[in-house]
């Protein structure tokens, strides 16, 4: 009798022992099932952030593949048609890419010289300024021999806000001359020219400016985007 009793007990202690073993592993194996798998969905950039050391480079490459050369300035007077040329290749894709990362949008044509300029890109707008920091801070060269002289209805790049002896050239402003500005020839790059919309540039050269020389009111590039 002793021993049945033994050996019941020595089964039912058994018994448990298995069941906790059991519930111990299934609890553990729903832990593992569950465990979440975080992926990271940080949006990669498409481009490095440009600086003086990597432009050329950058552009050299991004000229290759790009091959637009005509864009529309969109603006609050109406729209100006743009012949970007090949032979400014630099100045050609870094037009094309800067459109095309919307560095343009929301800016003003902030300096009118009357029968002379119309010149673009500058803004306080705050949005602007963060977009255009997460592009680049950098200059281009100026290209000046390859034939272009500063006649009506062409596109120039102005030279850097930072002082430079050899006037290179800011990448987020461009002037449209409104009348033949020769003495220009040599310093600035001539980089396209005006297909469609002169009406539009002297329309924008009339408007009253203060002392500074900008509109008195302003007159905005809503965006430019690449056209066939």
């Amino acid at each position: 009798m002793r021993v049945l009793l033994l050996v019941g007990f020595c089964f039912l202690c058994l018994n448990c022992e298995d069941k906790q073993s059991k519930s111990k592993t299934k609890n553990n194996t729903s832990k593992i099932e569950t465990k979440a798998i975080v992926k990271d969905t940080t949006p990669k950039r498409e481009f490095p952030r440009l600086t003086e050391d990597n432009v050329m480079e950058f552009f050299l490459g991004y000229e290759a593949k790009n091959k637009e050369n005509k864009v529309r300035i969109v603006t609050s007077s109406g729209d100006i048609d743009i012949l970007l040329y090949d032979k400014t290749k630099f100045h050609r894709a870094n037009f094309i890419f800067l459109a095309k990362q919307g560095a343009f949008d929301n800016t003003q044509f902030h300096r009118v010289v009357k029968n002379f300029i119309i010149q673009g890109g500058n803004t306080d707008n705050g949005q602007v300024t963060s977009r255009r920091r997460k592009i680049g801070k950098y200059l281009l060269p100026t290209d000046t021999n390859r034939g272009y002289t500063h006649k009506r209805g062409v596109i120039s790049m102005p030279s850097g806000e930072i002082e430079n002896p050899h006037k290179l050239a800011s990448p987020y402003e461009f002037f449209i001359t409104q009348q033949d500005a020769y003495h220009l020839d040599g310093d600035y790059t001539v980089f396209g020219e005006v297909i469609k919309g002169m009406d539009i540039v002297d329309k924008i050269n009339a408007v009253d400016v203060d002392e500074a020389e900008w509109p008195l009111r302003n007159i905005y590039i809503k965006t430019v985007k690449i056209i066939e």
